[in-house]
């Protein structure tokens, strides 16, 4: 069984920074793309960015290309965030999840809230 457990959300005003984490359980994480998605109230979950088992290519949804980076470091299993020049519109909860076989996201976080004031 994997858990992934999301942290660093928080409330911060536009142009303000943030950093996510997932944490990752089980002894395979290295072999698996991780991703990031997110729901703001009243929308449906969209996707925010990806990253391959080694880092090595990142996938990002054009509203965040540009202000967010996905990493990830294998040896501690996670996968990390970081979330520059926030607007109102990046309010959100943030959701990790893995790309299991196939592709599929197959495990999800409980999500953690992201909350940009103007």
């Amino acid at each position: 069984q994997v858990q992934l457990v999301e942290s660093g959300g928080g409330l911060v005003q536009a142009g303000g920074s943030l950093r996510l984490s997932c944490a990752a359980s089980g002894r395979t994480f290295s072999t698996y793309a991780m991703g990031w998605f997110r729901q703001a109230p009243g929308k449906e979950r969209e996707f925010v960015a990806q990253i391959t088992w080694s880092g090595g290519s990142r996938y990002y949804a054009d509203s965040v290309k540009g202000r967010f980076t996905i990493s990830r470091d294998n040896a501690k299993s996670t996968v990390y965030l970081q979330m520059n020049s926030l607007k109102p519109d990046d309010t959100a909860v943030y959701y990790c999840a893995r790309a299991g076989v196939g592709g599929n996201w197959d495990y999800w976080g409980q999500g953690t809230q992201v909350t940009v004031s103007s």
